[in-house]
């Protein structure tokens, strides 16, 4: 994925311990590796067609998914098991309809300026959480929703000369990942974490192939070995951030999510080149100030 996902779309056991220490190495180490996916998909999309990389990426993903479902209680028939096929099948769509956006948007924009409207999502699932899912929304929670979306426009500058339409496409893709987010949630009041991830990964995989097949280029093979680490850093990102909402409650480890960021934006000035403009860089505060603060009245909620 462009981002770390919540933890409601990952498929973790109840919490039995709460090491918060481990859980937040984790959450940070499955950023550096999240960044360093977001690097190659950048390298490979810039030099083949984004359909075809998505698609192999999800060849890999959707075997992990099998795997992990086909080691679990009841197996494969279990985790499929589901009264909302249709839901299901949507969100994983959705997903990787986003992946694509998002890695376009890469190619376009870069890590950076991409990465730091894209961290807006979480603003955006608040927004959104009252007429899609029926959530009380507090004047506190919209109050840090606009200082948010204020963030959104200092990066993308729509009153500074000629506006950039491209600026707007990592903020489709956080729109789409925060439906992506609150349709998993209305997802798993009927069905289990394993049973949406399962989905996740096969209608993805399912959906990504019809599309990207028609877009197949020869890859070198210097290439392949960078989609095969794309492929495994997808896996281990994922494992890492299982791992991390094992050991630790999701509300202490998802403020350091944003740490993504901070990696990404790394890796785009020492690899591709990129650089920081003070707006990218006071946006980007201001959006991160204010989902921090959405997280914590969400706690203090609970």
């Amino acid at each position: 994925m462009s981002m770390v996902p919540q933890a409601k779309s990952l498929p973790h056991p109840r919490v039995q311990q709460n090491n918060v220490p481990l859980g937040i190495l984790l959450m940070i180490g499955a950023t550096i590796v999240f960044a360093l996916q977001d690097g190659i998909s950048r390298h490979l999309a810039g030099t083949y067609n984004t359909y075809m990389v998505v698609m192999v990426r999800y060849w890999f993903f959707a075997a992990f998914v099998v795997f992990l479902a086909a080691r679990a209680n009841g197996g494969i028939k279990e985790a499929a098991r589901t009264d909302q096929l249709w839901l299901q099948i949507f969100r994983g769509v959705l997903l990787v309809g986003e992946i694509c956006v998002a890695v376009y948007g890469f190619t376009v924009l870069g890590l950076i300026e991409s990465q730091a409207v894209f961290i807006c999502y979480p603003l955006l699932v608040a927004a959104l959480s009252g007429p899609v899912l029926g959530e009380s929304v507090g004047w506190r929670r919209w109050a840090a929703i606009g200082v948010g979306l204020i963030g959104v426009l200092i990066i993308l500058q729509p009153g500074m000369g000629v506006f950039n339409p491209a600026a707007v496409i990592p903020f489709i893709s956080a729109l789409m990942f925060a439906v992506y987010g609150l349709v998993t949630r209305y997802a798993a009041r009927k069905d289990s974490t394993a049973t949406s991830f399962f989905w996740t990964g096969v209608a993805g995989m399912v959906f990504m192939t019809a599309i990207g097949i028609w877009f197949w280029e020869p890859m070198s093979q210097q290439d392949w070995i960078w989609m095969a680490l794309l492929c495994v850093s997808g896996v281990t990102g994922h494992w890492l951030l299982i791992k991390c909402y094992e050991m630790a409650e999701a509300s202490a480890v998802q403020p350091f999510a944003y740490f993504h960021l901070i990696w990404a934006a790394m890796l785009g000035m020492a690899v591709f080149g990129e650089v920081i403009r003070t707006n990218v860089a006071i946006g980007a505060g201001v959006i991160i100030a204010a989902g921090l603060f959405t997280l914590w009245r969400e706690r203090v909620k609970r």
